[in-house]
Formats: C-alpha cells, structure tokens, sequence
C-alpha cells in the first residue's frame, strides 16, 4: 500500500520524467544512426529525438494514446499489424496475418526463447513501454542477416546512453511517468547515465502496476498486473568500433491472464549480452555478439484466479527457459553498397513441470528438457545495378531438437501415464535443415521510390508443436480454450513471398501502400488428432475429455495463402494541421480445403487529425476494425463484429524539457471485442466465460515527460 501510495504521490510530484513520445511511420535520423535504410525498414518512435544526438533534432508529433503497458500494443500500430490481446503484459503482434513464432522478436537485438509453455511472455513483455526508445520492424520480411523469420521482425529498443562529442563526461536522464483510470495504473521509468566521446554508462530502470480494466459494461476480473525492470549498459569507443556490455533483470509479479487458465505468479527473468560492433579497418565491419537469458516462472490458478480453483483441480506450473546466443558477422563496403557474411547460433533449454499445490504426489513434467539447437550461416549482399538498388541474401540453419523422459508423481492417473511411457519409448529428436532467400529492389526516383520484395522463408516447428506429448492448452497464445498435443512428424512451413509497393514522399505528402502475396506451404495450424471426431477412443482424448475438451486438436501441416494491402500516409494541408492514418486487409485461406485460415485479423484502420503548435499540440484519432466473418470453420471459430473508437490528445510543453500529455480513450464508451482477443476463463468478471475480452472503456490518462 505504501509503494502504491508513494508511486502515485511521484507520478504527480514529478517534474523529471520521460520524453516527448510519438507514433510515426519511420524516422530517417534514427535509421541512419543504425545504418538501416528507410526502404527497409519501419520505425515506430517511441521518445523524442535524442538532444546530444550527433544527427538533426526532428520535432515529433504528440502521443495519440496512453501508453500500454504491453508494447506490443505500440508495434500492432505499424501498416499490416495486429494485436492479439492476451492480458496486459501478454500480447503478440501479428504481421500481414501471421504471428506467434513466425514473427522474430527481440528485444535490444538479442533473441531468446520465451519461458511460458503458453507465452505468457512472449518477447515484447520484456519491453515496458514507459522505457522504449523505438521498436524496428522488418518490411514486409526480415532480411537473412537477422535471422530465420516466417513472417517479418521485430526489435524493441529500450533507452540508453550515447556517447557525445566531447571530452568531458555529461549527464544524461530520461524519465517519465502515467496514469491511466482505465485500470487505476502507474508507470514510471527513467535512465541516467554518464557519457562522452569514449565512454558511455548507464541505468534504466521501471516500475508499472495496474488493477482490473473497465469496459463499457462492467470490470474485466483477472486482469491487474505489476511489473519491475531494472539494470545497467556501458560502450567503450575504441575509435569507430564500440566495446559493449548489458544487464537486465526484468520482474513481473502477480499478473492476471484472463485468456489463460492460469495466471502469472512470477517471471524472473535476466538478460546480458555484450559484444563488439563498428569498424576494424576502412569498410570493413566487425559485429560480434553473445547472450544469454534465463527465465524463471511460476504460473497457477490460485494467486489472482477468482474463483481460486477447487483443490482438485489446483493447478502450479513451473517452467524455466535458458537461451544461449552467439552471433558474429563481417561486412566489406559502406552502409550503402557491401557484401556480409556471417553465422550465429542458438541454443534453448526448457523445463515445465505441472504441479498440484495441495498434493505433493502429484506432478508431470511436461516438458522435460527440451532442447532445441540451431547453427545457421548467411550470406548478403547491397548494390546497385544502374539506378536499381538491391539487397539479396541467402540463410541456411540447422535446427536439431530433443527432449528426455518425463517424471510422473504417483497420484498421477493412468491416462498421463500411458502416454508418458508412449512418448519415452518413441524417438524423441528431430533435425531439419532450412534455406532462406529475400531479394528486396527498389528504383529511387526523387519523390517516388517503387520497391519488390521476392523471398522464399521457412520455419521449423516449434518444441510444443512438435514434442509436446502431454494434451494441455499450451497452444503459444492462441489462447482459444482449445486443448493441443504435440506432432512428432510436423514439416517446416514454407513460405513464398511477392510484395510490391511504392514510397511518395514530398515536403507536405506520404504515401506508402504495399501489396503482397505469401504461399505457404506445410502451414502449421491446430487439427482434429484424428478422424473419428468425438469419438473418445484414445488415451489424448480421454485426457482432453476430462479436462473439458472432447475434441483436442493436433499440431498439423496444410495448405495455405495469404494475400493483402497495406499503407501509411501523412499530409499537411496548411501549416501545423497533419491528417495521418495507416490501414491494413490481409485474407488468409486454405489452399487444400475450402475454408479460411486460423484467427486473421480484420480490415483496420487508425486515422488521426492534430494541430502541432510550439508548445501546444491536440487532436483526435479514430481506431476502427471491420467486421471479420471469414472464418475457420474447420476450427469452430466464431465471426466477430465491427467497432470504431475515438479518442483525443493535447500536449503543452512547460518548457524546453517538461511536457504534459492528457487525452481521453474510448470517448464514446464503445463496447467493442477485437477479432483476436483471448477469450475469458475468469469466473470473477463481468465478461462471460467464453467471451472474447473487451477493449478498455472510456477513460482519462496523463502523462508528464522530460529528459536533460
């Protein structure tokens, strides 16, 4: 209480906190700073130019919402993106109708295996929003040189120190905080630091705590959260190359997952890497990089749940997840015209062991050492052909998988039992090889840049899709109520890709639409484990049967396309009047029956009209979804309708380095359940059980920022 109480007092005492935030399509100065190219690449700005940045302060536009405390509510506002609301800090962003594993995540470029056998912690949990900086997305695919990626990739980048121009070590901070009556959350977060032309030191740190959203019609039960990140960076500066190190630790507490049948107790989570990156002679390129992240989780129906389970049916769920990575890579060329080579590799290790908390003698180890390693190469090229500029890249990995034999408590049932003897006797490894290629071309001339995209991507199942013996609703988030087993001969999914698009960009105007067409073939989805659909006549389904669901499914291989259009645009009709928005259609079918694809986001829309004044900016914005009826009817899956939702905004700069930002969410209190929101599992609630989750009320937020 006392914390609470001392939070709030800060948040609205404060007068050092965060800076400006803004949602904007791209950013060329923070491209450039990373060698990333505008063409390529989506950047979604999160804090206000840096001011020791060495490139060209740029004035950002004001914050249309309150920041969420899950960033990848932040990402699902690039064209083409989703969010897959599955609790406050437990959304995935789905990309052009792809999500889950088929969307790279990282978090400060580092890759790491989530540690919830259901990704309650999938990688944007690791990234509060209150301490982003920017999170990068891949256009349309993920080039070879970061890694395998079905769909696209995404990179949330927290704040930290930069080195300046000069001698003399310089202070730095950043700090910021809110509050949101939604759900009666605070968020604070900051960094400070020391730097110069040499050396580079910093801390960040967080603390973000929420009760239970409202809605138009009541309370969302089970869905506070709390939150604590904090740790330390440093770079050295040997002349154009940089020494760096990183450590996080990133603790979330009791968390309500209404989607889940059960709730966050704790992520204990910590992450270093450290590395070399810049030059070791003229044009030549030196990346080296190595990591590790070890989760820790505790998960049951006990802590938040409400009703609490009976003992029974009591449920505590421990899991760890240990990645190791190690990356390095060589380029010869500028930024602008090179070929890279380079190799990385991955190795994960997992452990889930399902616990009854009222008797000791009961136990499974679902996952009982899952191991995955991957080692993979890469080869990349930049150019120019005549006024054609290109970047072709070819990737090949090899993903080895394995797992040992589960452990059984004794007042297990036989059910368990007969199949965890099945899964010790079968052969428990898998290999594959994949082979990704991407050409991405584009014509630069002036105004108008037209861009293609070619690529041909593949993906190896996952360890729960292809080891999970046990049926649970494990699924990575599809949070469906559905119960799933693993497939031990599962395929790869292989993708082949086509996008077209153009970029216009004049003084007042931005247009960026892109069409695109992915064909997949082996697609991964959820199907009946067998032919005789409810006919319990296996040891799965007299499991699933029991656990409420008499038709599980397995982790299968179809056919599959994906098709769509997606575009940004900003334009300034006078001066300090901008009207943006960003819109997005994406259709998913099955090209070996006739039925649509799993969970497809509808046709969305954000538009937004602001006056950006010197010191005082306000506007509106408009979120809108249409109705999504194309549906999987192979899976039971359930139409949804359309919503619109208008919220408005202001800053007012106090001065050079204080600013306020307020608006109101949901202006017209919309009742309104996004296409691919979890389904609640919260007796305790005032949405029903089954029902897809409510977005949030009407409700007022503020936020004080600042940085010196």
């Amino acid at each position: 209480m006392f914390l609470n109480a001392l939070c709030r007092a800060s948040l609205l005492a404060s007068c050092a906190l965060f800076p400006t935030h803004s949602v904007s399509a791209e950013n060329e100065n923070e491209n450039a700073a990373d060698g990333a190219d505008p063409v390529l690449t989506d950047t979604i700005t999160v804090t206000a130019p840096r001011r020791n940045s060495e490139t060209e302060d740029v004035v950002a536009p004001p914050q249309q919402v309150a920041l969420p405390p899950d960033a990848a509510a932040i990402a699902a506002r690039t064209p083409g993106g989703f969010l897959v609301g599955n609790g406050a800090l437990s959304g995935q962003l789905s990309y052009r109708g792809l999500s889950g594993q088929r969307v790279l995540g990282r978090v400060n470029g580092q890759r790491f295996a989530t540690g919830g056998p259901n990704a309650m912690d999938p990688p944007l949990h690791y990234a509060p929003s209150i301490l982003l900086d920017r999170i990068e997305i891949a256009r349309g695919v993920a080039p070879v040189s970061q890694g395998p990626s079905l769909a696209g990739a995404i990179d949330a980048r927290l704040v930290e120190t930069q080195f300046t121009g000069g001698s003399a070590l310089a202070s730095q901070a950043r700090f910021a905080s809110q509050y949101r009556s939604t759900d009666d959350s605070f968020a604070i977060g900051g960094l400070i630091g020391l730097a110069n032309e040499r050396w580079r030191f910093g801390v960040i740190a967080s603390k973000e705590e929420g009760g239970d959203y409202s809605f138009a019609d009541g309370t969302v039960g089970g869905s506070s959260f709390e939150r604590t990140l904090y740790g330390g960076h440093a770079g050295f500066r040997a002349g154009p190359g940089e020494l760096f190190i990183e450590y996080r630790r990133s603790e979330t507490d009791p968390t309500g997952n209404p989607p889940f049948a059960l709730d966050i107790v704790f992520f204990d989570t910590d992450f270093v890497q450290g590395g070399f990156r810049g030059e070791i002679a003229e044009n030549v390129k030196l990346d080296l990089r190595l990591g590790h992240v070890a989760v820790r989780h505790l998960m049951d129906n006990q802590t938040t749940r409400q009703p609490a389970a009976s003992p029974m049916r009591a449920r505590a769920t421990f899991a760890d997840a240990d990645t190791t990575t190690a990356e390095g890579s060589v380029r010869f060329g500028s930024d602008r015209d090179y070929i890279q080579i380079g190799a990385d590799a991955e190795l994960t290790d997992k452990f889930v062991n399902i616990t009854n908390p009222t008797n000791s003698a009961f136990f499974i180890e679902a996952q009982p050492n899952f191991r995955s390693e991957k080692l993979g190469a890469f080869a990349q090229w930049r150019g120019a052909i005549g006024d054609v500029e290109f970047e072709l890249g070819g990737r090949i990995d090899r993903t080895e998988h394995s797992a040992g034999v589960p452990q059984l408590g004794s007042a297990v049932p036989m059910g368990p039992r007969a199949l965890a003897t099945a899964f010790a006797a079968a052969d428990r490894t898998a290999s594959d090889t994949t082979v990704d290629g991407v050409m991405r071309a584009w014509l630069p001339l002036g105004a108008v840049t037209p861009r293609v995209t070619l690529a041909r991507k593949e993906r190896v199942p996952s360890l729960l899709e292809r080891l999970g013996w046990l049926p649970t609703q494990a699924s990575y988030g599809l949070a469906d109520g559905n119960i799933y087993v693993g497939n031990p001969s599962i395929e790869p999914e292989t993708a082949w890709i086509a996008e077209v698009g153009l970029d216009l960009e004049t003084g007042a105007f931005s247009f960026r639409p892109s069409v695109f067409y992915r064909r997949v073939d082996d697609f991964i989805q959820g199907m009946p484990y067998d032919d005789s659909v409810g006919v319990i006549d296996s040891p799965v389904e007299m499991i699933a049967a029991m656990n409420g669901d008499p038709t599980p499914l397995t982790f299968g291989n179809v056919d599959a396309e994906l098709y769509g259009a997606d575009l940004d645009f900003s334009f300034r009709p006078v001066e300090r009047f901008e009207i943006s928005g960003v819109a997005s259609f994406v259709r998913g079918k099955r090209r070996d029956i006739d039925d649509d694809l799993y969970r497809i986001a509808p046709a969305n829309l954000l538009l937004s009209a602001a006056y950006l004044g010197d010191r005082l900016s306000f506007g509106a914005e408009l979120m809108a979804a249409a109705s999504q009826d194309r549906v999987s009817a192979s899976n039971d899956e359930q139409p949804s309708d359309s919503y619109a939702v208008v919220g408005l905004f202001a800053r007012y700069a106090v001065g050079s380095d204080l600013r306020i930002e307020a608006g109101v969410e949901n202006l017209f209190d919309e009742d309104y359940q996004p296409h691919l929101a979890g389904r609640s599992r919260v007796g305790a609630s005032d949405v029903p059980l089954g029902e897809r989750l409510p977005g949030p009320g009407r409700g007022a937020w503020v936020r004080l920022t600042t940085q010196f």
